[in-house]
C-alpha cells in the first residue's frame, strides 16, 4: 500500500471534521476570478502552520508552497480556488448568498458551482497529512494554489509571475477536478483528456438610422442574424464527422429600441475542440465568415475580434498517467477507470506544463450520490443530473473529500514515496 495512505489511515481524528469545516466555510464565502483574497489568505496561513515555505500573491492572488524532504523529484499538486459569478439554488444550509460587481460593474450572485472549494479542501487535506508524515516520503514538495481558472487568467499570471530561479523546477504536475460521477470513483484518461477552449468576442459595425428608413441604414442586426446562423455550418459542413468540435452562440447584443436600427452589434461566442489543426481551421472560418458577411451588407468598416479567453488542450503525459494509473488501481480497484473519450470542458492547468515543458497528468473525482448516479443510469437521466456550473451543483461531501484526498496522496506517492517504501 501506498504508504501515504497508511498515513491517512493513521491520521489524528479530527482531520476529516476539520476539512468538512474548512470546505463549508470556502463554499459559504465564495469569491471571484483574481479576487481570491479571503481564500488565499485562509491558505497561506494554513500551509505556514504546516510547516511549508509559503509564498503568496504569485500572479495576483496566487499562493505558492514549498517543503523540502531530502533527495527526490520535484513534484506540483495545483488546486484552483475561484468561484463563478452565478446565484447558488442548492437549498444547502452552508449555500452561498454572496454577491460582487462582476468586471462591467453588474451585481451578481457568486458561487462555487464549479467545485473550486472542494479542489482547496483537498490540497489543504493533502498538504497536512504530507506535512506531518514526513517519513513516508522525500524529495521536495510544491503545493499551487491557483487563482483564476474560470477567465483563464490565473495560470498564465502565476507563469508570468514566476520568476527564474524564484521556485524549484517540477519534474512533475498533478491536478483533479470534482465532477459529476459516483462519489467514490476516479477516472482517468492519457492523451487529450479537455478540450481546447476559446471565447470570442465580435463588433459588427453599420450605420444606425430611423426604423422606417432602412434605406438610409446599414443594418447590423441582419449582419449578426446571418452570421449566427452561418457560424453553425462550420461543425455541421465544414468539420469532418470523426473530429468533434463545438461552437456556440452565447450572446448576440444589438440596440435599444424596436424602431431604431443600432450602428452596431456585438456577438460572443465559444468553441471547443480536441485538436490544434482543427482549432486553427475553426479560427480562420469564423473570421472568413464574420468578414464575408459584413462585405456583403456593405459595412464601412470591417468586424472587430476580440478574445475573452482562450484555454490549451489538456493533453496527459502518456507514460505519468500510466504511473498514476496503476497507483489508482492499487488504491481504489474497480472504482478507478478509464475515461472512454475526452471531456468537452477546458482548463487551464496545461499552461504550467506547456510553459515549462514539463509532463502532467489531470483526472477526475466522482460527486455524486452513487445512489442518485446508479437511478439515473437506470432511467437514462445522467444528463439532468446537476453538472459543474449548474445553480444546483453540490457535490456529496463524503465520500467525495474523502475520495480526492486519497487520489491526491496517491498519485504524489506515486513520485514522492522512497524505493525502500514502495
Amino acid at each position: 500500500m501506498n504508504t501515504l495512505i497508511q498515513a491517512l489511515g493513521a491520521a489524528e481524528p479530527t482531520l476529516m471534521g476539520d476539512l468538512e469545516a474548512l470546505y463549508k466555510d470556502l463554499h459559504r464565502h465564495p469569491e471571484l476570478s483574481m479576487h481570491e483574497v479571503r481564500t488565499s489568505k485562509i491558505v497561506a496561513d494554513a500551509m505556514q502552520g504546516f510547516g511549508y515555505d509559503v509564498t503568496p500573491n504569485v500572479g495576483v492572488t496566487g499562493v505558492v508552497c514549498i517543503m523540502k524532504n531530502g533527495a527526490g523529484p520535484v513534484v506540483m499538486l495545483r488546486a484552483d480556488m475561484d468561484a463563478l459569478p452565478m446565484a447558488e439554488n442548492t437549498g444547502l444550509p452552508y449555500a452561498s448568498a454572496v454577491t460582487a460587481r462582476d468586471e462591467d460593474g453588474i451585481e451578481v450572485g457568486v458561487a462555487h458551482s464549479c467545485g473550486h472549494d472542494m479542489h482547496v479542501t483537498w490540497m489543504i487535506g493533502a498538504a497536512r497529512i504530507l506535512a506531518t508524515n514526513r517519513t513516508a516520503w522525500a524529495g521536495t514538495l510544491m503545493i499551487v494554489f491557483q487563482p483564476g481558472e474560470e477567465t483563464a487568467e490565473g495560470a498564465s499570471a502565476m507563469v508570468r509571475d514566476w520568476g527564474e530561479g524564484r521556485f524549484p523546477k517540477p519534474d512533475i504536475i498533478l491536478g483533479q477536478h470534482v465532477m459529476a460521477g459516483p462519489a467514490g470513483t476516479v477516472n482517468y484518461r492519457p492523451g487529450v483528456t479537455l478540450s481546447a477552449g476559446d471565447s470570442l468576442k465580435i463588433r459588427l459595425f453599420g450605420r444606425g438610422s430611423h426604423g422606417s428608413q432602412p434605406q438610409t441604414s446599414i443594418d447590423p442586426v441582419i449582419m449578426a442574424a446571418a452570421i449566427t446562423l452561418r457560424l453553425q455550418t462550420i461543425v455541421s459542413r465544414e468539420i469532418a464527422p470523426t473530429d468533434p468540435a463545438v461552437l456556440t452562440i452565447g450572446s448576440l447584443q444589438a440596440g435599444t429600441k424596436e424602431n431604431i436600427i443600432p450602428d452596431d452589434a456585438t456577438i460572443k461566442l465559444n468553441m471547443r475542440t480536441f485538436d490544434e489543426d482543427t482549432r486553427e481551421y475553426m479560427h480562420k472560418a469564423i473570421r472568413r465568415i464574420c468578414c464575408a458577411e459584413c462585405d456583403a451588407s456593405n459595412a464601412e468598416r470591417p468586424p472587430e475580434f476580440t478574445t475573452i479567453n482562450s484555454y490549451p488542450l489538456t493533453e496527459n503525459d502518456l507514460v505519468a498517467t500510466q504511473k498514476v494509473a496503476q497507483a489508482f488501481g492499487q488504491q481504489f480497484g474497480v472504482n478507478a477507470s478509464l475515461a472512454p473519450s475526452p471531456a468537452s470542458a477546458s482548463e487551464d492547468f496545461s499552461i504550467f506544463g506547456r510553459s515549462w515543458g514539463i509532463p502532467y497528468v489531470f483526472w477526475f473525482v466522482g460527486g455524486t450520490d452513487p445512489a442518485v448516479y446508479a437511478k439515473a443510469r437506470q432511467e437514462k437521466t445522467v444528463n439532468q443530473i446537476p453538472s459543474n456550473h449548474s445553480p444546483k451543483f453540490a457535490p456529496q461531501i463524503h465520500p467525495t473529500l474523502e475520495t480526492g484526498l486519497q487520489a491526491m496522496l496517491t498519485a504524489a506517492g506515486a513520485w514522492l514515496c522512497p524505493p525502500t517504501a514502495a
